[in-house]
This record gives structure tokens, C-alpha cells and sequence, in this order.
């Protein structure tokens, strides 16, 4: 048995709600990187890329942090990390502490298992949410992964985080901040069904089937299966989301435009820029998330029940 053991008492919302937020930033430290890296591969051949985009070619994921840290530094892979812990310290709370709340919610009293059905409404149900609130981290994160600097003679658009986000909300509109949301939640709610879902279905059925216990094995596979289908199904929406919300005003006239822009100029292929980062980076995402997550469930269950404990 690894890890802590599974706690009588089942996790408080409240508990679930901190340690998913806690669980995806730390998950996010370690794969930030191949994130930006995917966000890169996504972004190349627009038309109106920029001269110094122009100039670098990245090629595939080693290849295209590698680049990054050749020409920009070796802080560049990090670029946005402040933006992306807010998101999912916002993000993650919500769409993933709120899940099991919105699946009991949707659950027919008196019903001992939850349908598939009512755990593709909660996913959804909680992945919109989750986009809601947090839109804005997200387009000031990927602006920031998106940049390229070359050295200081190059132009940085923003000094910090919270200087894009005024910065965007001074010349694009407080609109600006919510750019993208449509594609964001069409893509958050298929990942987090995919993530959620299959988490949860394979979770339950190696426990069913006593194949495993409630435990890091267990935790791994089902993270792991999870990542690998919401990469599969959520990659092509990725792709016009991380390109529309990185646009200059102008550029796209909508999500729709975009897409439609993709398939004309570059091909259908184009959705699927970046799947070996976007996976490697969900894969590991997930496999940490998920099993960091479990434990701090515990850990934090066990720390208030000492100090509900009157001895």
C-alpha cells in the first residue's frame, strides 16, 4: 500500500475544493513547460505571425523547449506561470472539487451508482463553471506563452501579470479578458468530461473488480487513461482556442472563422498541432493532479478530524 490510507470519514466539499486547486498547481509547476511548449506548435504558421516567429521553427516538443531556451533564455518555458497558477487555483477548485458535489446533485435519490449520463452533466456542468471565473488567467497565460522575446532589445507588451491584465482590459475592453470563452468552455467541458468521467469509471471498476485497492496504482491508471482521452477529444478544440484568444483584434472575426481559417490555409491536420506535447503534458498533468490529489484529500481529512478529536 502507498500512500496515505483512504479516511472513514468521506472528504468535505470544502477539503476537495482546496485540494484540487492545491493538487493542480503543483501539477502545473512540473508540466508548465511542455504546456508552453504545445502552445508554440499551436500558434506556428499563422499568417500573421510575427518577423521573429518567423525566423524560429519548432519541432516537436524537446526540439521546441530546447529553441526556446536557446534563443529566449531558460526562463522562457516558464513564461505565464503566475497566470496559470491563478487559473488553476480557480480553475481546478472549481471543475474538479465541485465534481462529485454536481454528480450527487444530478444523482436520482435513493440510486446507488451514478449513470454515465449524469457524470457528462456534471463534468459539464462544472467545466463551464470552472471557464466562467477563470477566463481571464487563462488568456493572460497563454498570451504570455505565446510571446517571443529575443534578447533586450526585443518590445515586452507586458511587464507582469497584472500589468497584461489591465493592459488588455485598457485596449481591448473589459471584453477583451473573456476572449475566447466560448471555445475555452466548449473545450473544458469535453476535457473535463474526458478527465473526470474516465478517472471515475476506471477508478470505480479496478475497485469493483478488485483489481486494485484505493491506492497509488489505482490512482495512476485512472489518471493516466484520463489524460490520454481528454488529449484524443479535446485537441482540436484546444488548437482554435489557444489561436483565437492569442490573436491580435481583427484577425478572427469568431472561433467559427478561426477554425474555418485553419482548415483552408493549413489543412485538417493543423487541429492537431501540438498532440504529442498537449499529451505528454496531459498525461503527466493528470497522473500528478490526480494522485496528489487523492492524498491531500486524506491528509487534510485526517488533519481535521485531530483537531475535531476531543483527546
Amino acid at each position: 500500500m502507498v500512500g496515505l490510507k483512504p479516511s472513514e470519514v468521506p472528504p468535505t466539499t470544502a477539503v476537495k475544493f482546496l485540494g484540487a486547486g492545491t493538487a493542480a498547481c503543483f501539477a502545473d509547476l512540473l508540466t508548465f513547460p511542455l504546456d508552453t511548449a504545445k502552445v508554440r506548435l499551436q500558434i506556428q504558421g499563422e499568417n500573421q505571425a510575427t518577423q521573429a516567429a518567423r525566423r524560429i521553427q519548432y519541432r516537436g516538443v524537446l526540439g521546441t523547449i530546447l529553441t526556446m531556451v536557446r534563443t529566449e533564455g531558460p526562463r522562457s518555458p516558464y513564461n505565464g506561470l503566475v497566470a496559470g497558477l491563478q487559473r488553476q487555483m480557480s480553475f481546478a477548485s472549481i471543475r474538479i472539487g465541485l465534481y462529485d458535489s454536481v454528480k450527487q446533485f444530478y444523482t436520482p435519490k435513493g440510486s446507488d451508482h451514478s449513470s454515465i449520463t449524469t457524470r457528462i452533466l456534471a463534468g459539464c456542468t462544472t467545466g463551464a463553471m470552472a471557464v466562467s471565473c477563470a477566463q481571464p488567467t487563462d488568456v493572460v497565460k497563454v498570451r504570455f506563452q505565446a510571446s517571443i522575446h529575443l534578447g533586450a532589445g526585443s518590445n515586452r507588451k507586458y511587464s507582469g501579470t497584472m500589468d497584461a491584465y489591465r493592459t488588455i482590459a485598457r485596449e481591448e475592453g473589459v471584453r477583451g479578458l473573456w476572449k475566447g470563452t466560448l471555445p475555452n468552455i466548449t473545450r473544458n467541458a469535453i476535457v473535463n468530461c474526458a478527465e473526470m468521467v474516465t478517472y471515475d469509471i476506471i477508478k470505480e471498476k479496478l475497485l469493483d473488480y478488485h483489481l486494485l485497492t484505493d491506492n497509488f496504482p489505482c490512482h495512476f491508471i485512472s489518471a493516466f487513461g484520463a489524460g490520454f482521452c481528454a488529449t484524443v477529444v479535446a485537441s482540436p478544440v484546444d488548437v482554435v482556442k489557444t489561436r483565437y484568444m492569442n490573436s491580435p483584434p481583427g484577425q478572427y472575426r469568431s472561433p467559427l472563422d478561426c477554425m474555418l481559417k485553419m482548415v483552408t490555409q493549413e489543412g485538417p491536420t493543423a487541429f492537431y498541432k501540438g498532440f504529442t506535447p498537449s499529451f505528454l503534458r496531459l498525461g503527466t498533468w493528470n497522473v500528478v493532479m490526480f494522485v496528489t490529489y487523492e492524498q491531500l484529500k486524506r491528509a487534510l481529512m485526517k488533519v481535521q478530524m485531530l483537531r475535531e478529536s476531543p483527546f
